[in-house]
């Protein structure tokens, strides 16, 4: 996990915003950890696309340089995908993870063996869709009329799916973690595990293919978590989604680097007006 301090950096960053359609209040904590690694993305607008927001969670690990890319360049590369003109969004999510991941390990100041960050990302469009795009053990949660509802799943090296992927690439998992060392299976940067010479990116020990998830978003929808997995190793699904509503920023305690983004869907209403206001 890195090197801890002797006391924790409680000293929380946080950010609202609203347009007509939606809402969003972010916080992030360092905790114990001795530095940041965290980053993210949040978008209400996207410049050329109408009616569409993206926001997004990136949980860094060896250092913050590659979250720090890929929150600068990752929404950019899905934007600029020919798939997303044509509204494939989710071809255009992959595109863009799989070329965010191309472009680290051509920059010498991001290709480093052993830094990485999982993904989580939230694009919504002007029909009301949600596509989440996941790669690591970052999570997105839907709240539903108050039940947690799960938009992505934890790519854990222990996932039966995942493990025998790693095998079949040459690896193995130790301890939970990949080739004894790293936490999640899916990743971008963590170049060290990504050696074989391949055109599949698949067919690597960790991957940056992301799951992508599609989701048509209704009135009991209320809300959407994103969070790194400083946040859900202390808390159930669950549990955030019913704690949400009663704190406005981050008071959970654990060891780890915290970020969170939750996303309202206004519905019609004002900020004012919707029932969840204090949280946004």
């Amino acid at each position: 996990m890195g090197q801890t301090l002797s006391a924790p950096v409680t000293e929380k960053h946080s950010s609202t915003g609203n347009n007509d359609r939606l809402a969003f209040g972010q916080s992030a904590m360092q905790g114990w950890r001795a530095t940041m690694d965290d980053a993210h993305t949040i978008l209400l607008d996207v410049e050329g696309a109408p009616g569409t927001a993206f926001f997004a969670v990136y949980d860094g690990h060896g250092g913050d340089t590659v979250a720090k890319y890929s929150g600068d360049h990752l929404h950019k590369n899905i934007f600029a995908d020919a798939a997303f003109g044509e509204k494939e969004f989710k071809t255009a999510i992959r595109n863009g993870f799989l070329k965010t991941d191309r472009a680290l390990h051509l920059d010498p100041d991001c290709n480093s063996e052993s830094s990485g960050c999982t993904a989580i990302t939230a694009t919504i469009t002007d029909n009301n869709m949600l596509y989440v795009g996941n790669a690591g053990d970052s999570r997105a949660v839907l709240s539903r009329d108050g039940k947690a509802v799960a938009m992505s799943t934890d790519h854990k090296p222990t996932d039966f799916d995942e493990s025998t992927r790693i095998l079949f690439s040459g690896g193995y998992v130790e301890n939970g973690r990949v080739n004894g060392l790293l936490a999640t299976s899916r990743a971008l940067g963590d170049f060290g595990f990504k050696l074989t010479d391949t055109s599949d990116p698949g067919d690597q020990i960790v991957i940056a293919v992301p799951d992508i998830v599609e989701h048509e978003l209704a009135d009991e929808d209320e809300f959407l978590v994103l969070a790194c997995d400083g946040i859900w190793d202390c808390m159930s699904s669950q549990q955030l989604i019913s704690f949400v509503p009663d704190a406005g920023t981050l008071t959970i305690a654990g060891c780890d680097n915290m970020t969170m983004v939750v996303v309202a869907f206004l519905n019609g209403r004002t900020v004012e007006e919707w029932p969840l206001y204090s949280i946004v």
